[in-house]
């Protein structure tokens, strides 16, 4: 059964940080492109970060210099690091894996989501 888990979501007043956590299971997670994306209320789901079965990443505009997406392929885990946070950043945040070899081209998994609220 495949599962994605995100986890580290709340409240934070603006400029403080956070940390995501995406712990996947049910597949070869190492072999899966990971993104985190979020979904603001009366907003279409947008891309926030993602990462390669390797090392690398893009981030949208508006979080560069803020967020930093990682992953540990030994824990099945991907991280999504929030510093800076502003009111705009608050969202629901979404795990998603999308699969990167040609065996599991066109698997597209995702988690429940997670809550991030920046608000004083």
């Amino acid at each position: 059964q495949v599962q994605l888990v995100e986890s580290g979501g709340g409240l934070v007043q603006p400029g403080g940080s956070l940390r995501l956590s995406c712990v996947a299971s049910g597949f070869t997670f190492s072999i899966y492109r990971m993104n985190w994306y979020r979904q603001a209320p009366g907003k279409e789901r947008e891309l926030v970060a993602t990462i390669s079965t390797g090392v690398t990443t893009q981030y949208t505009d508006s979080v560069k210099g803020r967020f930093t997406i990682s992953r540990d392929n030994a824990k099945n885990t991907v991280y999504l690091q929030m510093n800076s946070l502003k009111p705009e950043d608050t969202a629901v945040y979404y795990c998603n894996a999308v699969g990167a070899r040609v065996a599991v081209r066109g698997y597209d998994y995702w988690g429940q989501g997670t809550q991030v609220t920046v608000s004083s």
